[in-house]
């Protein structure tokens, strides 16, 4: 490594941290009556340090993804792999299967027909 450089992090996880104020019909990944929702970004930041990882994994907090009615979500990238319906349980098993593992956990992964195929920016270009 080059002195004065900073690594590459291996991993960036964008959490979603929209909050719609109550009564939206719009569902929010961070709800005002769920403590736990409001406390996700948090707890992801604590356990990335906690495992000493952080060098490697930047959380970084998100405006939304599109996907409100499968939250709380989170994006890890590389892989284009959106986790949803997030608990810290699930964070946990995140963490440790897939960012320290390798092994994208499947069942926590949205739904393929919820997903779909990315769209070009080339086709949709005027």
């Amino acid at each position: 490594m080059v002195p004065g450089t900073i690594p590459q992090p291996a991993f960036y996880i964008f959490k979603c941290q929209q909050s719609a104020p109550p009564g939206m019909p719009k569902p929010s990944c961070v709800k005002a009556d769920d403590q736990e929702s409001q406390e996700l970004f948090q707890y992801l930041a604590q356990k990335l340090m906690q495992k000493g990882i952080m060098p490697a994994v930047t959380p970084i907090q998100t405006g939304c993804l599109n996907r409100c009615q499968q939250g709380p979500v989170m994006l890890v990238e590389p892989g284009h792999t959106m986790y949803v319906g997030l608990t810290k349980e699930k964070i946990d098993r995140i963490i440790d299967e897939h960012i320290i593992g390798g092994t994208v956990v499947e069942e926590y992964v949205i739904p393929a027909e919820m997903w779909g195929e990315p769209l070009s920016p080339a086709s949709l270009a005027r």
